[in-house]
């Protein structure tokens, strides 16, 4: 049998320890997991309404030049999804869509309509 005046070896770190409780987690000053989800919703859904919203703003400018009242009424589409795209970022945060920001939205219809016009 073993000597009980032995020195035990030291307990392996991934097993619980009753003696040495691990401490309690200290309240962090980042964002909770909730908020980090809703900033990565609203990211992902401005990104992708803009994509759109610039797709058509390109497909716009490709559009047959025959009809010109074609071409503008696609980049007023356009403008109208970018301004609910934005509104949608807002909606995500639980926040009033009405507000300047929503002119942000209109941005790739104004460029289109300088290649248009």
């Amino acid at each position: 049998m073993s000597d009980p005046a032995a020195p035990q070896p030291p307990r392996r770190r991934h097993l619980m320890d009753p003696n040495a409780p691990r401490p309690a987690p200290r309240p962090s000053s980042g964002m909770s997991m909730g908020q980090v989800q809703r900033w990565v919703m609203s990211v992902l859904a401005v990104t992708t309404i803009g994509h759109l919203s610039a797709g058509l703003v390109v497909a716009a400018i490709y559009l047959d030049t025959t009809r010109p009242g074609a071409q503008v009424g696609v980049d007023v589409i356009a403008g109208i999804i970018g301004v609910l795209g934005v509104a949608a970022g807002f909606l995500i945060h639980q926040k009033s869509p009405l507000r300047p920001w929503l002119l942000l939205g209109l941005i790739p219809a104004l460029v289109g309509l300088f290649f248009i016009l």
